[in-house]
């Protein structure tokens, strides 16, 4: 296994993690999960998406706006 590949590994795994999270967050948010799962993966503020669909916003329209 080269050192590169031993670097990667944990980072992937705690991207995975932190993704995974993401998703249950925006899935109680009430976000369907086609929509959460883009969301999880990209770089979009994670308060702001749950903060807009708490003020009356819908889920698509606020998924749309962060991305």
């Amino acid at each position: 296994m080269s050192e590169s590949t031993e670097i990667l590994e944990p980072e992937t795994s705690e991207r995975s993690k932190v993704e995974s999270w993401r998703l249950h967050v925006l899935m109680e948010a009430g976000y369907p999960l086609h929509v959460a799962e883009r969301l999880a993966a990209s770089e979009a503020d994670l308060h702001q998406a749950v903060e807009l669909v708490q003020s009356g916003c819908a889920h698509v329209t606020a998924a749309e706006i962060l991305l």
